[in-house]
């Protein structure tokens, strides 16, 4: 028993880990196999969940839409696919560190089918699993962590990379989904937490320092280029430094700033000669003096405070004097994050997004309805 537990400890991680990725098993193959039965012992698992029937039951509906629930065919069929082997050694079991949860769930192709049904025929199975090939990258995570939440739910990519260096603080919980028990847990954990309980599948490359300059280069490259790039990053030098790798290699790069919707669009791929920001700083001739010397400045042409919301614009001249920082609401976040998921997947299956500054503000279009 004793050594059992030991080398459970090299399988697993320790209890209520919260920065490793879900565990999973395929109880068909022995060392998986050894691997449950060590993890049931280890004292590691809080609950276990077992709806594989149902997930079963609800593949079969999917590949069968003529059919009615009741149908005799559909039950037939859920005993076809679960023959031939013991149930608990079918599909995967994933065991979630942070939680301590054990969970059965189909295999992933099927898994897969099943929880992308809902996309069809809005997203057609030929984008689906054009998208499925698709590397994007996500530097900052408040509207960001919306964004990437969305790309998950409709499994629209092969690896997601995530950045974000910052933990959670009460400040950030009137816009960033998250609970009080989390406060002091980096960002990225909890975006990455929220992903895999709804998918353990997917594929997160996380940078818990957030993209620097020293790691920029892997954040891009490394494991396949990035096919594009979504900057929610607070730092404007790395907005700077991501845009001049991206325009250098190639890579589209898209921003939404949580304020009348604004969302920019930068298609470095599709032309390589474009001006940062569409040009709104080329006027200014030591962009590094500006950082050290003069960022709202910068941050101000950048966001062109004359198409700024009256709040937003309001707001910005109190920064340091009654509020710390630029304000965000929820409510611009989360449709921020929708914002920039679609134009994500419009731009990767070729739709024809243009460079530009784009609007989407609903205050606009609510009160002129």
């Amino acid at each position: 028993m004793i050594s059992q537990l030991k080398r459970s400890k090299m399988y697993f991680p320790s209890e209520k880990d919260n920065s490793s990725p879900p565990v999973l098993l395929n109880l068909s193959t022995s060392e998986d196999f050894e691997r449950f039965n060590e993890l049931q012992i280890s004292g590691k698992v809080n609950a276990i969940f077992d709806q594989y029937l149902l997930q079963v039951n609800d593949l079969v509906l999917c590949r069968n839409p003529h059919l009615s629930k009741d149908d005799p065919q559909i039950q037939n069929q859920v005993s076809q696919y679960i023959s031939g082997s013991e149930l608990k050694l079918q599909g995967i079991w994933a065991f979630y560190p942070w939680s301590g949860r054990l969970i059965h769930v189909l295999n992933e192709r099927d898994f897969a089918e099943v929880r992308t049904s809902r996309n069809l025929f809005k997203i057609t199975r030929e984008e689906q699993s054009f998208l499925s090939e698709k590397r994007i990258g996500i530097v900052g995570l408040s509207v960001g962590q919306s964004a990437a939440l969305i790309l998950s739910l409709q499994r629209s990519f092969a690896e997601l990379r995530i950045a974000d260096f910052d933990d959670l603080r009460l400040t950030n919980l009137n816009r960033i989904r998250a609970g009080i028990h989390q406060l002091n847990d980096s960002k990225l954990n909890i975006a990455a937490q929220e992903i895999w309980e709804l998918d353990p599948f997917l594929h997160l490359t996380r940078f818990p320092t957030g993209v620097t300059t020293q790691n920029l280069g892997s954040f891009i490259t490394q494991g396949g280029k990035l096919d594009l790039i979504i900057d929610e990053c607070d730092s404007l030098s790395m907005k700077i430094e991501l845009r001049m790798a991206a325009k250098k290699l190639g890579i589209p790069v898209i921003m939404e700033t949580s304020d009348r919707g604004m969302l920019d669009v930068e298609r470095f791929d599709l032309d390589q000669n474009l001006p940062l920001f569409h040009g709104l700083i080329d006027d200014i001739k030591d962009i590094e003096h500006c950082l050290k010397n003069n960022p709202k400045e910068l941050l101000f042409r950048i966001i062109d405070l004359t198409k700024s919301s009256e709040r937003g614009t309001y707001s910005m001249a109190l920064i340091g004097k009654e509020i710390r920082t630029w304000p965000q609401l929820a409510e611009d976040v989360i449709m921020g994050g929708a914002i920039a998921s679609k134009a994500a997947r419009m731009i990767l299956l070729g739709n024809q997004v243009k460079s530009g500054r784009y609007y989407f503000d609903l205050n606009e279009v609510i009160t002129k309805a």
